[in-house]
């Protein structure tokens, strides 16, 4: 009988919740005591009619309620009492206020009618603006994403052990037309920028595809497990993706040690395929890279031999006359009598000799070979029952042989958790309408914060010793 373990925390339980607990769960997790107390000193004594903790709630509610702009959750604060509650607001209307006006009876009052308890969009549009200044300028926001990476590292003892990476395109309001008079487009921080991926299809014929956008990058690393980000970046749209990881990983794994010894596995798509990166990740991380190979091998490819979608192979080393290796990191060998090629077996990664270590498939399976006291002969090794030996060595090609190499079982799991990633991407699109949000520019970090708040705060409501009070810490001192 086969008995499911349920994980600390999954998305499915989190959809199940209302928006109303959800938000709850997350101002409880957010640490968000700096941002408050810096958003209290940019307003210093102006008026207080609507406290910086009740527009900090709210701006968190238009993230998670999804609201794609200022007026829609407005409109949602109007109506919904129990968020105007939740987010700090006086549900009541505002008193009315009288003015007066001289006229030719003298001075005549005027009463306004109630004013609505929720601010307006130029409330909001101000405050969002602090909100962008204090991130560009201390890194507030994303200094919260470090810390809840902290907690999730503390709550879940695997966090971080499998890492993902990939690359989102993210649109721009601007069509990128330059203006004729000043040259700049109406969003000078974007610029274009392009993907080309190929392949070959069941028919064996090769396809391209080429997507081009004007905007910006998101660039994500995320527990492939718990489905939960990690590290995020958000740069222009030319910004390489492969320079951006490296960079980002380099940043992660120098702030956060604790993470650099868990990971075990860093997956990524074949765009991400390069020999120096890879060599990178396992000689200065002890991390194995898990990343599809690119096909680049292209003299063979002009022979007048060449079949659409044949196996190219290469051969070894003079050592090695009859051994070939392929750009998926198979190494066959070819049997000296009879012709006939056989896949070799892989037999694991021997971590002293930096070496990857295959051996005859006829010893392993029990084939029967013809060249067999041939092929042990020419390679001087025994004929015993073990079989010939094949041992190659890392640095014979970083980007082709890994520690992991593709195609083995252990390569194949690490990989198709990989699926992780496109539930990331959609549903940091469909849940949290990244690209389409009212909040701009490097301030988007704050709806990726609320992603991982949410997850915090789950794990934490089944564990009530870790939850502190709503009313308690910045609430208490800034409404």
């Amino acid at each position: 009988m086969t008995t499911q373990t349920s994980l600390p925390f999954s998305w499915e339980q989190v959809d199940s919740l209302s928006d109303l607990r959800r938000l709850e769960l997350v101002l409880d997790a957010l640490p968000d005591t700096d941002i408050m107390r810096a958003l209290s000193a940019m307003r210093r004594n102006g008026r207080n009619e609507y406290p910086v903790a009740a527009m900090w709630k709210a701006l968190i509610a238009g993230i998670v309620f999804q609201h794609e702009s200022i007026e829609s959750l407005i409109r949602e604060l109007n109506r919904n009492s129990s968020l105007l509650a939740v987010c700090g607001f006086c549900p009541v209307p505002l008193q009315s206020r009288t003015r007066y006006e001289t006229g030719g009876a003298g001075v005549i009052a005027i009463d306004s009618p109630p004013r609505s308890p929720a601010p307006g969009s130029f409330n909001f549009s101000r405050f969002h603006t602090n909100v962008v200044k204090l991130e560009e300028r201390r890194g507030l926001v994303s200094g919260m994403i470090e810390e809840m990476r902290g907690e999730l590292m503390r709550l879940l003892p695997d966090f971080g052990e499998n890492l993902g990476y990939d690359g989102k395109a993210l649109r721009s309001n601007s069509t990128g037309n330059r203006n004729r008079k000043t040259g700049k487009t109406s969003d000078p921080e974007a610029d274009w920028g392009k993907h080309e991926c190929s392949g070959v299809d069941s028919s064996g014929k090769t396809w391209t595809k080429i997507k081009t956008w004007f905007g910006y990058g998101l660039h994500i690393i995320a527990d492939t497990k718990y489905e939960i980000p990690v590290s995020f970046s958000l740069t222009r749209a030319s910004v390489s993706e492969i320079k951006e990881l490296d960079r980002m990983t380099e940043v992660l794994f120098t702030k956060d040690p604790e993470i650099e010894q868990r990971c075990r596995y860093l997956s990524a798509d074949r765009g991400l395929d390069g020999g120096e990166f890879k060599k990178k990740l396992w000689e200065e991380h002890q991390v194995r890279p898990i990343i599809d190979s690119r096909e680049l091998w292209r003299e063979e490819k002009r022979g007048q031999s060449y079949v659409e979608g044949q196996k190219i192979m290469r051969p070894l080393g003079r050592a090695h006359d009859n051994i070939f290796y392929t750009e998926c990191a198979e190494v066959w060998c070819r049997c000296p009598v009879s012709g006939e090629e056989r896949k070799m077996a892989f037999c694991g990664f021997e971590s002293p000799r930096e070496t990857l270590k295959f051996r005859c498939p006829a010893a392993v399976y029990g084939l029967r070979c013809k060249g067999w006291e041939k092929c042990h002969g020419d390679a001087g090794c025994k004929t015993n029952g073990y079989g010939r030996v094949v041992r190659v060595p890392l640095e014979f090609d970083r980007r082709i042989f890994t520690p992991t190499p593709r195609g083995s079982v252990s390569w194949r799991r690490a990989y198709n958790r990989r699926s992780a990633l496109e539930r990331i991407n959609s549903r940091i699109e469909g849940s949290f309408r990244f690209e389409r949000h009212f909040i701009r520019g490097v301030a988007k970090m704050s709806a990726l914060a609320v992603m991982m708040a949410l997850a915090v705060g789950h794990i934490k409501a089944g564990r009530p010793e870790c939850m502190r009070s709503l009313v308690s810490g910045c609430w208490a001192d800034t409404g």
